[in-house]
């Protein structure tokens, strides 16, 4: 265990932070550069995505609170600023979808998934730096997701809306997913961002939110014959999935742990934790591969899609982890530490830095997906490597103890 906390730091602070301090920074138009290349090809005039924004944000905050260097709460910073001065909507609320790289809105679509990685990332600039703005204008967000988007009949969030806060034509979050009234994705980053939140903010009407959403995946997401996430649900939550997600299922089983922990209801927690465990075994059993590798997404009888993106594999490494403290089955151990092997072997692009985007099945990586992109962001790549890095010391301090 110790080993692996050190090879996990050691790609944190060796890799994936220097690569975005390097090479994502836009000296020329401000922000962060929207398109990099494996081969660090840069695209100066590249849009540049609310995702890639919010999560860089995300990231620095927490790496400035996990080691204090100024560096990181510079950078959290600067994406804090580009946030507020070209993301954010001055006249209906809200933060667009997509500018251009003078910062002029291209998209100015609501999605609620993007609004939820602002609140997310808000929220941890907020502790980071201590200051009273971010956290104002996360709960700001927060009560406008709420009228505009909750749904009081049957729960949960309908999916985008226009500018204005209208309910959009076409729901879908990309050209990737079915055009239903709610996702299961969006649902799970709306989890993490309220979970999120509520640890700066102890207010009654978000703890009753976020235990909203934890019973939704334990009631409509979560199919308790297969134990995968279903996929996409109209509004009465009905279930019109056609696909499984391996790399979502993994990653929920602890995100709904840890909102659960969060809410200190004793019973959900014990639900979540009891369903996190089948969940991590139905991917232990059904996508994990003979090399350690995630597949991504299959039908429950087959695999449609045997690539190994880089955001499943670093979600497999917490998942088995967070699997294994609960359950103590070695088997969730060891496939933790051979999720991370796989990593090390196949997606660290040793050459250029960073991860690829994707490898095939027989570990050659993808070359027509980019390094930096809209959706190509620190966030799973280095929010495994703190939450391995926290979790092994938690679990070495009780050992300690109990010796």
């Amino acid at each position: 265990m110790q080993q692996l906390r050190e090879r996990v730091e050691k790609e944190l602070r060796g890799d994936i932070l220097p690569f975005w301090l390097k090479y994502a920074v836009d000296e020329e138009f401000g922000g962060f550069r929207g398109q990099i290349a494996n081969d660090l090809t840069i695209d100066p005039l590249a849009h540049k995505g609310l995702i890639l924004n919010a999560r860089i944000l995300w990231a620095f905050a927490k790496a400035h609170k996990v080691y204090g260097d100024e560096i990181y709460l510079r950078t959290a910073r600067r994406a804090y600023d580009y946030l507020l001065r070209y993301f954010w909507d001055a006249d209906f609320g809200g933060v667009y979808w997509m500018v251009d790289h003078l910062g002029q809105p291209v998209e100015t679509k609501k999605r609620i998934y993007g609004q939820a990685f602002t609140v997310y990332a808000l929220a941890e600039y907020a502790s980071a730096s201590a200051e009273n703005e971010p956290l104002e204008r996360a709960i700001a967000l927060h009560q406008l997701i709420e009228e505009a988007s909750h749904d009081a009949r049957n729960g949960g969030y309908f999916e985008t809306y226009e500018r204005d806060w209208k309910l959009a034509a076409e729901q879908r979050l990309s050209e990737v997913d079915m055009d239903e009234k709610k996702s299961m994705n969006t649902h799970l980053h709306m989890l993490e961002a309220y979970a999120n939140l509520l640890r700066q903010w102890k207010d009654p009407g978000l703890n009753d939110r976020l235990h909203e959403l934890v019973r939704i995946f334990l009631d409509h997401v979560i199919d308790p014959q297969t134990n995968h996430f279903r996929m996409f649900f109209d509004e009465e939550w009905h279930d019109h999935s056609k696909w499984l997600s391996f790399g979502h299922d993994i990653e929920g089983s602890w995100l709904i742990c840890e909102a659960a922990e969060i809410l200190g209801d004793p019973d959900i927690l014990k639900e979540a934790r009891e369903k996190a465990v089948k969940m991590a075994q139905a991917v232990y059993d059904q996508a994990l591969d003979a090399d350690g590798g995630l597949l991504y997404e299959g039908t429950g009888k087959e695999i449609i899609d045997s690539d190994k993106h880089w955001w499943p594999q670093a979600e497999a490494v917490v998942g088995f982890l967070n699997a294994y403290q609960l359950s103590g089955k070695d088997h969730f151990l060891k496939a933790s530490g051979r999720s991370w092997a796989f990593i090390e072997s196949y997606i660290v692009d040793r050459k250029h830095g960073e991860w690829f985007w994707k490898v095939s099945r027989d570990g050659t990586p993808s070359q027509d997906k980019y390094k930096v992109d809209p959706w190509k962001c620190p966030y799973h790549n280095s929010r495994t490597c703190f939450e391995v890095m926290e979790r092994l010391d938690k679990m070495a301090k009780k050992c300690t103890e109990e010796d």
